[in-house]
């Protein structure tokens, strides 16, 4: 066991400074990469599918190895695979910042995916192990605001890199802040294990998942260019399909899973992760297309295109909390129906926009609507998540459910953007891309509707058993607007702290 660190000496200060550094830096790479995407696709000649694969290969390995990576960790120690982690991703920041092809970008994307699966959760387990119960609520609030800033400045970050100098730039920026993380990590940070953990890492599952979802992105994302006919489309599909069927199946008969199927057994875990997969799969339009549709056919610059979200993540990390607190008020159905309906609303509100509108007659109001919506979804969500399950599956729960909306929102920039018509060189073409921005509002519309119907009927409050107690679960700050935010069976409750 090793020693417990408060939060308010010198070394508690240094912990939470690594783990914010490096978390922090994968954030803010999710944020600015959307904001350059116009200007990597000219330079690197790049057509929809090119920008595609550019936000798609980076989340295709966080989404399929953010499970493992947290067993990982237990194993091989907590500090080492974050070290490992941090490091990994500013190679693969190197990779991109000298891309010489579309091909090479797209590769380095991948190994900046597999850098993050390895320093996403381990941030937060680190902060959970090392410092001492008493501190632990304060310390992984304080670690949520601080990458939330992170995220919150992303768009000026990078939309002032891109209009003054080069994309290239936004990757390069990773580099020097990956090299302070791991030197004060190795100085300040103890290193943790859990040594009760035992069965062999789930290889197997995670290899099949990456296999199953990147088949899937492949055949969707080409047949937008090729149609559904194509040899090489319906191949990969099937290959998609084949695996994951597989994954299933390896995951059932596994004795430590990854994806423990019976945790589907609960009625609301399950209700919630569907809508999950809606709410996260709608919300992938927004941080993909807008950013892209304001600089190609409104004429917005870099950065103020990616600001043009910020009331996004001011409205998260203003009310996240608060909305955390009235659902364990009056429960979790009624906030989780009216978040996706008032996110549908924002969509809508989208199509008044047309080439030539103004940001604050027609843009902000409906990204204010679209903030509110999620504000009223994700710690509801969060909260049902964790409350649905067994404490020990806590740390499980929470894992599959930020899985879940990576892989939905990884669907829905590879299929969207085809069902809408938005393929090849037309989002280069001003006309053309303003009707298919049309339809994938329209899809993304009835997708966050469903998302709010789910929740209505599979949500409700459980039905405590004489004696019980209810589960409180700690609201903390935060701005997460590619997937919930990341909790684990050490995360303390109110009750607890």
């Amino acid at each position: 066991m090793s020693e417990q660190i408060a939060l308010g000496t010198s070394r508690g200060r240094w912990v939470l400074a690594a783990t914010a550094l490096g978390s922090g830096m994968a954030f803010l790479d999710g944020t600015v990469v959307n904001v350059a995407l116009p200007a990597m696709g000219e330079e690197l000649n790049a057509g929809m599918a090119g920008l595609q694969w550019i936000v798609n290969g980076y989340m295709l390995m966080l989404a399929s190895l953010v499970l493992l990576s947290g067993s990982l960790g237990d194993r091989l120690g907590r500090r080492r695979v974050y070290v490992i982690g941090v490091i990994w991703f500013a190679v693969a920041s190197m990779v991109c910042t000298v891309a010489p092809t579309l091909e090479v970008m797209i590769a380095g994307r991948v190994l900046q995916g597999i850098g993050g699966a390895l320093l996403t959760p381990g941030s937060l387990a680190i902060l959970q192990t090392t410092f001492r119960q008493a501190d632990r609520a304060k310390a992984v609030g304080s670690w949520s605001g601080l990458t939330s800033v992170a995220a919150a400045v992303g768009p000026f970050v990078g939309g002032s890199l891109v209009d003054s100098g080069s994309w290239r730039l936004i990757f390069l920026l990773n580099v020097p802040v990956a090299a302070v993380t791991v030197l004060v990590t190795l100085r300040h940070v103890p290193e943790t294990r859990d040594e009760e953990a035992a069965g062999r890492l789930d290889i197997n599952g995670a290899i099949l998942a990456t296999i199953g979802l990147a088949g899937l992105t492949f055949g969707l994302i080409s047949a937008g260019e090729r149609g559904f006919g194509d040899p090489a489309v319906l191949t990969s599909l099937a290959i998609g399909v084949g695996a994951l069927a597989f994954f299933v199946e390896v995951e059932r008969r596994s004795s430590h899973p990854m994806l423990p199927p019976g945790i589907f057994a609960n009625r609301r875990f399950t209700g919630a992760n569907l809508v999950t997969v809606a709410v996260y799969g709608g919300l992938g339009t927004a941080t993909f297309l807008l950013v892209v549709y304001l600089q190609t056919v409104l004429g917005y610059s870099a950065l103020w295109a990616g600001a043009s979200l910020l009331p996004m993540t001011a409205l998260m990390l203003a009310l996240s909390g608060y909305a955390g607190g009235l659902s364990d008020r009056i429960g979790a159905q009624l906030p989780m129906t009216i978040g996706p309906v008032l996110m549908a609303a924002g969509f809508l509100l989208m199509l008044r926009i047309q080439p030539g509108s103004g940001y604050f007659d027609t843009v902000l109001p409906a990204v204010v609507v679209l903030g509110l919506g999620l504000v009223a979804t994700v710690a509801p969500l969060t909260a049902t998540v964790l409350s649905s399950v067994a404490d020990h599956h806590a740390g499980i729960a929470s894992g599959v459910n930020n899985a879940v909306a990576r892989s939905a929102q990884l669907m829905a920039v590879a299929a969207i953007p085809m069902a809408a018509g938005i393929t090849g060189d037309t989002y280069l073409d001003a006309i053309e891309f303003h009707k298919g921005f049309g339809r994938a509002l329209w899809i993304s519309a009835i997708l966050c509707a469903a998302g709010g119907a789910i929740a209505w009927f599979t949500v409700g409050e459980p039905k405590e058993k004489p004696g019980k107690t209810p589960a409180r679960v700690h609201h903390h700050t935060h701005c997460a607007l590619e997937a919930p935010p990341y909790a684990d069976s050490r995360t303390p409750s109110p009750s607890s702290s």
